[in-house]
């Protein structure tokens, strides 16, 4: 589920950068390419001036000493990275016995899953192939690039909304997206056919590259966030790519390869399995797939806020508000429960947005807030849980019905439960 949040500034930038976007605009539709802007200088490194040494005056001789000796350095052993695990044939065998039937490259599918638990150093066992298998199924059924219904409509409907918030001419937007894009097809023609999310998403990387400042204008508003075999965030897989690292050797953009099977694969499953999920039952991970790490971890912690506050909160599994993937200024109403039970859980205000900044990691667990809130409240009633389904109505332009993370992790832990039953089976 995404929200976009555009700043004020943001907004200004684009509206500066309008009159430029029409020009070039005008000038696409004249047939005639804009003066292109005088490239920037490059930058001069910087060096340290050269000196000269100063000449070293004659040492004074002193009379001579004996050496003192000294002990043997310690001999310190630097620890090598573990190898990652060998995938056994009966892994494999296992693997090939719990993929569906009928998919198409049943080999290729099974070598891409096995490589991504190789990397990640998760065990290749029935439980974790499972829950890989029920997340596949539900969001692209084995389709390495699924097909989205109405695409067409989402794009348009956001390129009608870009064209408003700059303020330009219909006409004019209209003429641009007629002339041909670099695969030879206009852009109204790649719009209308579009069919998968691939598809749309190397539409607006041409539409970026395309135009004079559009990755300042038009990148942010790349409807496509998540994408591939398990509809893996995009912003997800760049972060962990940056921590930790990718097993294919490629030039091709984290963006690119998370539409791919091998990509959409490894970073699916490294979202879903490579984190210490602290629950008695897989439904909670499946819920934290589609809300976000620790999320019922934390909609139980908001529960037992509420408890200690008496006053409801949303248990959405969000302690914080966040802007572009960042804690916002704004303050969250969990926050402001929190402010005004400070004085009864012994924190400052720094000290509670100092945990509550833990809330995406393992940490928060341990932190003194969250021991506090559940000594607190379990002090008032029966002991509370520490796991919760979120409740989260989900919003996407591909989502056409009402759905919410808890109708999500139910139909995933149904289709790892009914896998469990084909592995014991075997």
């Amino acid at each position: 589920m995404m929200v976009q949040a555009h700043g004020a500034g943001r907004s200004r930038a684009v509206r500066q950068a309008a009159p430029l976007l029409l020009t070039t605009l005008l000038a696409a539709c004249a047939g005639t390419p804009p003066a292109p802007e005088a490239p920037e200088s490059a930058p001069i490194p910087s060096r340290e001036p050269v000196r000269k040494p100063s000449p070293t005056p004659a040492p004074i001789p002193e009379a001579p000493r004996r050496p003192t000796p000294r002990p043997p350095a310690a001999v310190v052993a630097v620890p090598t990275p573990a190898p990652r695990p060998a995938i056994s044939a009966e892994s494999r065998a296992l693997l090939q016995h719990l993929l569906p039937a009928g998919i198409q490259d049943r080999a290729d599918w099974a070598q891409d899953i096995l490589t991504a638990f190789q990397w990640l150093r998760i065990p290749a066992e029935a439980e974790n192939l499972c829950a890989t298998l029920a997340i596949i199924e539900q969001e692209s059924s084995f389709q390495a690039d699924p097909v989205v219904a109405g695409l067409d409509r989402i794009v348009w409907k956001e390129i009608e909304a870009r064209r408003e918030r700059l303020h330009l001419p219909k006409l004019l937007v209209d003429a641009a997206l007629a002339k041909n894009s670099p695969d030879g097809r206009s852009y109204k023609a790649r719009i209308d056919a579009l069919r998968t999310e691939r598809q749309m998403n190397a539409l607006f990387e041409d539409m970026i590259a395309e135009i004079p400042f559009g990755r300042e204008l038009l990148g942010g508003y790349n409807p496509v966030r998540t994408g591939g075999p398990m509809q893996v965030s995009v912003r997800f897989a760049e972060e962990h790519q940056r921590e930790r690292g990718y097993p294919y050797p490629t030039r091709a953009s984290v963006r690119s390869e998370v539409f791919t099977r091998r990509g959409g694969l490894y970073y699916g499953i490294a979202i879903l399995l490579d984190y210490p999920a602290p629950y008695t039952r897989p439904i909670y991970r499946f819920a934290d797939f589609n809300a976000g790490r620790f999320s019922s971890r934390n909609a139980a912690f908001q529960n037992a806020v509420a408890r200690l506050a008496r006053q409801e909160l949303v248990l959405d599994g969000d302690l914080l508000r966040y802007t572009n993937g960042q804690p916002s200024d704004e303050t969250s109403s969990t926050q402001q429960t929190l402010y005004a039970l400070a004085p009864r859980l012994g924190l400052s205000r720094a000290e509670l947005n100092r945990d509550l900044r833990l809330e995406k990691t393992a940490a928060f667990a341990q932190s003194p807030l969250y021991q506090r809130v559940f000594t607190q409240a379990d002090g008032l009633g029966p002991s509370l849980p520490r796991e919760l389904l979120p409740r989260i109505d989900l919003h996407s332009p591909k989502i056409q019905r009402k759905l919410t993370t808890a109708w999500f992790a139910e139909r995933v832990d149904g289709r790892y439960q009914r896998c469990l039953e084909r592995a014991t089976r075997r």
